[in-house]
Order: structure tokens, then sequence, then C-alpha cells
């Protein structure tokens, strides 16, 4: 049997007021790569129906790098988990398509795709990430799905670069500000840290150093 290398995906979803106003967040690792990340909002559902939400874009997103993964979903979503994994019979109408999207996304990797659960600690990056576009501080990125299949328009292509330059200068000025005034954070690691990302989230592949 091949030895496929690993994804390792956290994901979390979110809703004040169950149903309310909710959200989704994710992250994928591989050796040789920056992290991914992703998150935003959803509008009115429930939490159910925002954890199974970020664990289907969390999965299209990784189809696109590949169906030679086997990858490892960590999520402190006890019910889904149990459910993706076939412990657990899905009740709820709402959740069902989800729940089938859910699991033809995992047929996609030739590895195979294993869901964990974890504790709320263990996802403390996606649960803040979350909490991020809740409150309207995160946007998720375009990728290739989001134009279902095909490739991106010019005028889609130069939108998510001008999208992408924002950031990437909003992140400069912030950190520009904070140490005009005399502060030492962010440190320049950091600030490189969130510049690797936001190439990340708009598909821009960096290699892990060292």
């Amino acid at each position: 049997m091949p030895d496929f290398p690993l994804l390792t995906i956290h994901t979390d979803g979110a809703s004040r007021g169950n149903p309310g106003e909710a959200a989704f967040a994710y992250t994928i690792e591989r050796d040789g790569f920056e992290p991914i990340e992703d998150a935003d909002r959803l509008g009115r559902m429930t939490n159910n129906q925002a954890e199974y939400t970020a664990l289907v874009r969390a999965l299209e997103h990784a189809s696109e790098l590949g169906s030679d993964y086997r990858v490892i979903v960590k999520s402190d979503s006890e019910l889904m988990v149990r459910q993706v994994n076939g412990e657990y019979r899905v009740k709820n109408a709402e959740l069902k398509p989800l729940f089938e999207e859910a699991r033809s996304l995992c047929r996609r990797f030739r590895g195979g795709v294993v869901l964990e659960h974890v504790r709320r600690a263990e996802n403390a990056r996606t649960d803040a990430m979350c909490n991020e576009a809740l409150d309207g501080k995160r946007l998720s990125m375009p990728r290739a799905s989001t134009f279902s299949g095909a490739k991106p328009t010019v005028p889609a292509q130069k939108a998510a670069s001008a999208r992408m330059e924002d950031e990437a200068i909003a992140c400069l000025r912030r950190a520009g500000q904070a140490w005009a005034g005399g502060v030492l954070e962010p440190s320049p690691e950091r600030v490189w840290g969130e510049l690797a990302n936001i190439l990340t989230r708009h598909g821009i592949a960096l290699p892990r150093q060292g």
C-alpha cells in the first residue's frame, strides 16, 4: 500500500445563539509548507450546522491540494466526529445533506480520512478564528472551488490580488503604527507570520523554513 503524505486538519464551527450568527474556521497542515487557514461568517444556523460546514469547507480546500493524501481531521464536536466515523446515525434532517457531502469528500482521498475528537483546548486556534470571523475581523479567501471548478476570470483574479494587497498593507500599517508608538509588539517574526498567512490563504504556497 502506498505511503501517502499526511494532511492534518483542525475544524471548528460556532453559533452565537444556536441558532444564531455562525462562523466556520479550519487549518490545514502538511510537511514542507506553511499552514493554511481560513474562516468566515456563515449567516444564521445552528452550532452543529456550523461544525459540519467547517468540515465540508476544509475537505473541499484539502481536495484542491490533491487526492494522494491520508487525512486526519481534529474537531471538538464529538457528535459530528462520531457521525462521520459511522458510530452515530444522523437523525437531524438539516444535517443530513452536510453529512452526505462530507462523506463524499472523504472518499476523494486515496489515503483515507479519519476524524478525531479533541478537547476544545486542542482546537484553540480554530476556536479563536471563529470568534474573529464573527467579530468581522476575518473573511474567507477565494479559491478554485469558489468558481465551481472553472478558472477564475481576470476580474476575479484582479479582485483577489487587490484584496491580498489590501490585507498585507493593513498588516504592515498596524505594525508600523505600533512600532512608531514605542511598542515592541508585534515582533518582526509575528508580522512575517501574519503576512505568510495572508499569502497562503490566497493560494500562494510558501516552503516551510528549517
